[in-house]
């Protein structure tokens, strides 16, 4: 079978398309196995009681797992069996995609949520690291150093010198992890004739607003604490409703043993920012309207988040600031896409942050 046949690849990919024919030739690209997994809503079922994306249900060496170096994972080949083109010149429709494999679509579109994710890889750089817990509850764990220890430091230890400690401990309170969604509604008589490649664009919009408002989440976190009587340390300004140079060089200067490497902030602020004579750096400026990414105050990473208020600027060391716990990854409501051809389905993840070192995430107050 032609390659053309099974995915036809974005344009302006050709050379790609060539490698695959060639491996397809060389019989790199067995599809036989792939043809004979048939997914169905139990094979959902199965995947979510394993906790498992269909996908990776698929890559299981139960279904049709990719070897080292295969050109497409396991869904992809489902798609290619199937003769489904999510891309190039002439994709499918989704009416196609209903007509060749119905059970397909509902993982179709949790990828492509998923890819809008990344989109806003912003949200990656605030976070010190993601888990998967088992639970709707969490307690994050509560660090405490030596209460006559402003900081650790290697010293010799002599005959009853007390050692410089840092007790490890569960917060006081755990933090409930709730379910956060959106509920897709459509109709199948305004998608029949719309290809894969348009709908996807939608699709990668839904996950990139999913990601800014996790965003949003994470400032709250900090701001107002995780419910352990923990909200962020507050530094005001030299001049109340003034934000200068100096008020920044002496925000960086209190994260001391942190470092500085993230900031958030309003669009009004980041504009305040943006135009500061000391960050009027030619260079700068030429990267800024060059690529669109912004500058760097005092080395560090400035991210726009409306959800700052707009006399608040937060700074945070993400190494240490912030972890986010997941209870139910990323799912949709597959049956009712399968069955009911849309309608409305719900798509949801169970998320929360917590505070990890407490100090490594402040506030600086511009009006107060």
């Amino acid at each position: 079978m032609e390659l053309e046949k099974i995915l036809e690849l974005p344009a302006g990919q050709r050379w790609l398309e060539k490698a695959l024919e060639e491996k397809q030739a060389k019989g790199q690209v067995d599809l036989n196995r792939t043809k004979q997994v048939k997914v169905t809503q139990q094979t959902y079922l199965e995947a979510q009681s394993k906790a498992m994306s269909l996908t990776e249900l698929l890559e299981s060496s139960d279904y049709d797992p990719s070897f080292l170096g295969s050109p497409l994972d396991a869904f992809e080949r489902q798609l290619a069996v199937h003769g489904i083109r999510v891309g190039g010149k002439n994709p499918t429709t989704v009416e196609l995609f209903y007509q060749g494999a119905p059970a397909l679509l509902p993982e179709f579109m949790l990828r492509e949520i998923k890819n809008g994710m990344k989109m806003r890889s912003e949200l990656d750089r605030l976070m010190a690291s993601s888990s998967i817990v088992n639970s709707n509850r969490y307690t994050p764990f509560f660090v405490n150093f030596s209460a006559n220890d402003a900081k650790l430091s290697l010293r010799p230890i002599g005959d009853g010198a007390e050692i410089p400690s840092v007790s490890v401990t569960e917060q006081l309170h755990s933090i409930n992890v709730p379910d956060y969604g959106v509920t897709l509604r459509t109709s199948y008589k305004a998608l029949r004739f719309r290809t894969t490649a348009q709908f996807k664009v939608l699709l990668w919009f839904l996950g990139f607003r999913l990601q800014s408002d996790k965003i949003g989440l994470i400032v709250n976190t900090i701001i107002n604490g995780d419910g352990n009587s923990n909200p962020a340390t507050v530094i005001n300004t030299a001049v109340t409703g003034t934000l200068a140079y100096s008020d920044f060089v002496t925000f960086w200067n209190e994260f001391y043993p942190f470092q500085m490497n993230t900031i958030l902030a309003h669009k009004d602020k980041i504009k305040t920012i943006l135009t500061m004579a000391e960050f009027k750096d030619p260079l700068a400026g030429f990267k800024f309207q060059a690529t669109g990414e912004l500058v760097s105050p005092l080395g560090s990473t400035l991210i726009r988040s409306d959800e700052v208020p707009s006399d608040l600027v937060i700074g945070l060391d993400h190494r240490f600031a912030i972890e986010e716990v997941i209870a139910q990854p990323l799912m949709i409501e597959y049956d009712k896409i399968i069955d009911q051809k849309f309608e409305e389905a719900v798509i949801s993840e169970s998320v929360a942050y917590a505070k990890v070192i407490n100090g490594s995430s402040m506030v600086l107050d511009v009006s107060w």
